[in-house]
């Protein structure tokens, strides 16, 4: 049996972050992990394009328009849609990973989804930890890499992995 499966490293690939600005304490906590997580692998900032949005609601398009210009090998989308008192989050969240899985569909690459959808500021926080010493917060686990509660990292683990994957397809 032949067994495919992306690494964490090999060919620079080229990536594009999509940042949410709404939420903006949480999102640049992400992007964060997201950015630490790539250099620690080796890829510098000419290999990384940042995009930032209004909103959540607003990754899906620019998704969609990055995916169309061929350069990037995965996109990463960032942002916290943060459940609030009116049916607003049902409609933001959704319609926003329907659209990035769209994209990542139609154009055949990763769209990876690093949004958080939390009920709470609190849980938003939890997920978005700080990551203040890489070296103490870069954890092996079950041969997966993670970074401790923040999910930035976690999408750029994603992103490194499927990106690799794809070549290997």
């Amino acid at each position: 049996m032949k067994i495919f499966e992306g690494k964490l490293s090999g060919i620079q690939y080229k990536f594009a972050i999509i940042l949410s600005r709404f939420n903006e304490l949480i999102g640049n906590r992400l992007l964060e992990g997201a950015l630490t997580c790539l250099k620690k692998h080796g890829y510098s900032e000419e290999n990384i394009d940042l995009i930032k949005v209004p909103g959540a609601f607003e990754i899906p398009i620019t998704a969609e328009k990055l995916a169309g210009q061929n350069k990037y090998n995965t996109i990463i989308c960032l942002g916290a849609v943060i459940r609030g008192d009116t049916p607003h989050f049902e409609y933001v969240a959704g319609n926003t990973a329907s659209g990035i899985l769209q994209v990542s569909l139609k154009y055949k690459i990763p769209v990876i989804f690093g949004i958080l959808t939390t009920d709470t500021y609190e849980q938003a926080l939890e997920r978005s930890a700080l990551i203040s010493d890489p070296e103490k917060d870069f954890v092996k686990s079950t041969g997966k890499e993670t970074g401790s509660g923040n999910k930035g990292w976690d999408a750029a683990i994603t992103a490194m992995e499927m990106a690799d994957l794809m070549m290997k397809l």
